[in-house]
């Protein structure tokens, strides 16, 4: 649950008995929420939809949201516990939900694998789904694949995210002992491993056949991770409201997309061949800056640009994302607003559950074909599941068999 003190925008997650009363703060479950719908449109195979998700127009995508959100996330959760009961039970309090993902990660890889097999079993399909995830590896030799995937030394793709975040998670305890020497010492140290990283000295192997190594770095994946828990400890003053801040970052996103999008490279290719010839002599350039598996510079910069507007457009304490007033509009918008956070609130239920429906709709547009019509039936139908989960989750937490009468 995303609270924040009514005295500073950014303020620490934990408070003292004296603290002044906490009030809701959309933002952070607003734009989780907004990333998980993103997440699974584009985890639907060949999902027409996923042409014109953010990773289109830019450097960074979903993934920068979720992973940012969670870390301001965490600061809620577990930096309290680090200051009220000490080092070592917030360390347990860490060790928890590390144990929670990872079995997340292993019912999750287990299902898929399963409902694939189950498909190809059925031989009514020309396509081969063990195939299409790439997990014939896995079935070939499960005994020593089974102990890569419990060992985390075999990530197939598709099932890399929450290995990633595991990693991140265990790091936490190293920073909170660092900042009780100095922020900067904690900082200083965050900075030099996302800079190794990216030298490629911390890949992780992702499997024992290649030299494939796991798509998300953590090491470098961290940094982005911690800039969100260090502005929601308070450790880093929110930025002021500034026109010319909102500029450079609107110039930034601007001048940048032919660079980190695909997309917009093909339309100015399209339009102006002689301009398009020379972004595309700038390309190689912006290939270790923008790479996804370290998590490279101008990632982090862009999304950096993108949330800071982000955050101005949703106004202080989120003001302007909750509508006033008795209109049918605003009413709608509430109704979307309390939808979108439920999902936000809920999202590593939402997450995994979403990874694994995600390859189902894509098994059902194979056989109805991706008409407009049917893919927008197959997107909606996968929003209302993911709602459904996020709600029923949200249920289950409040534990209503315990409630009194």
């Amino acid at each position: 649950m995303a609270t924040i003190s009514p005295s500073s925008d950014f303020a620490p997650a934990a408070a003292t008995t004296a603290a002044p009363a906490r009030t809701r703060d959309p933002r952070l479950d607003f734009y989780r929420g907004i990333a998980m719908f993103i997440i699974l449109i584009a985890h639907i195979p060949n999902d027409p939809w996923a042409r014109w998700i953010p990773a289109r127009f830019g450097y960074s995508d979903a993934t920068e949201i979720f992973v940012f959100c969670s870390g301001m996330a965490s600061a809620i959760a577990f930096g309290g516990a680090f200051l009220k009961k000490g080092w070592w039970m917030g360390t347990a309090r860490v060790a928890f939900r590390i144990w929670q993902v990872y079995w997340a990660h292993i019912c999750l890889f287990f299902f898929v694998a399963m409902t694939m097999a189950a498909l190809d079993q059925t031989g009514a399909f020309e396509k081969t789904y063990i195939s299409s995830l790439n997990l014939q590896h896995f079935f070939k030799d499960p005994a020593s694949q089974m102990v890569g995937i419990f060992t985390l030394t075999y990530v197939p793709n598709y099932f890399d995210i929450l290995p990633m975040y595991l990693v991140v998670l265990a790091l936490m305890p190293l920073y909170m002992a660092l900042y009780r020497v100095s922020f900067w010492l904690m900082a200083g140290v965050c900075v030099a491993i996302w800079l190794v990283a990216q030298t490629g000295l911390l890949a992780l192997p992702a499997e024992p056949w290649s030299e494939r190594q796991w798509f998300f770095n953590p090491f470098g994946w961290q940094l982005l991770f911690f800039t969100g828990f260090a502005f929601m400890r308070g450790w880093i003053p929110a930025p002021p409201v500034s026109k010319t801040l909102i500029w450079v970052a609107v110039a930034f996103l601007i001048l940048s997309a032919p660079f980190g999008s695909w997309k917009v490279f093909s339309w100015i290719n399209n339009a102006a061949p002689d301009l398009g010839a020379v972004l595309r002599k700038g390309w190689p350039l912006t290939e270790e800056l923008r790479g996804k598996t370290e998590f490279g510079l101008l990632r982090y910069v862009h999304f950096l640009a993108l949330a800071y507007l982000g955050w101005v457009a949703a106004g202080e304490k989120g003001h302007r994302l909750i509508a006033t007033g008795h209109s049918v509009g605003a009413r709608i918008w509430q109704a979307l607003l309390a939808v979108i956070t439920k999902v936000g609130q809920q999202s590593l239920a939402v997450f995994v559950f979403s990874m694994a429906a995600a390859r189902l709709i894509g098994v059902v547009l194979d056989q109805a074909g991706r008409d407009v019509a049917t893919v927008f039936a197959a997107n909606m139908i996968g929003f209302a599941m993911i709602i459904g989960v996020a709600y029923l989750a949200a249920w289950f937490k409040s534990q209503p068999w315990r409630s009194k009468k």
